[in-house]
């Protein structure tokens, strides 16, 4: 995979990320950031929360789409993330000392002209789903966390998007597959890698 993002723009992304948080918890606004020119363009980005050390998710919400400059979508997922994800109560402040921030940038969703398992590469594809207003979504890193194959890997994305499983052989849903850069702090506040998966 050619890289879109360096190292540094990957840390700057996650620190952001939780330093938005941090500010919207404490007085509910998100700050005033000096952004990389690359993050003036438009992109789709996963913010995901995680417990630590347990590793848990926490919460996770973005924008697979390129609708908006990412330095826009990256504080608004980054908040999404942290209070608006249906799963999860919302974060709260004394919360942010035992969860790591991961940031997603992601590349263009490009539909699968043939929707084949084999055509899904497993640690560098992520999945969405689309049928009517039905749509599920799968960052790359939870094919590789769980340990899915192929066919898993899209069957849990119908799943996702509520929808049973096999349901991407039906001819009108549409598949389409994206590649993401991942950045995740190793602990709370600590150092931000590049996540490789595998």
């Amino acid at each position: 995979m050619v890289y879109s993002y360096t190292d540094e723009d990957g840390e700057f992304a996650v620190k952001t990320a939780r330093m938005a948080v941090t500010q919207y918890l404490s007085n509910g606004r998100t700050g005033e950031y000096k952004f990389p020119q690359i993050f003036e363009r438009k992109s789709g980005v996963f913010t995901t929360i995680s417990t630590f050390p347990e590793n848990e998710l926490r919460g996770c919400i973005g924008f697979p789409e390129p609708i908006m400059p990412l330095k826009d979508a990256l504080i608004k997922s980054a908040i999404y993330a942290a209070t608006e994800d249906p799963r999860f109560n919302p974060l709260k402040k004394e919360e942010l000392e035992k969860v790591v921030f991961e940031v997603s940038l992601l590349t263009v969703p490009e539909q699968m002209k043939e929707k084949k398992p084999e055509n899904v590469e497993i640690g560098k594809d992520g999945l969405i789903v689309e049928y009517g207003f039905y749509s599920g979504l799968l960052l790359p890193q939870v094919a590789t966390e769980y340990g899915m194959d192929q066919e898993t890997f899209l069957d849990q994305t119908c799943m996702k998007a509520g929808l049973s499983p096999g349901c991407w052989k039906n001819s009108n849903v549409k598949v389409f597959k994206f590649q993401a850069e991942i950045f995740k702090e190793d602990r709370p506040k600590g150092n931000v890698f590049r996540v490789v998966l595998k």
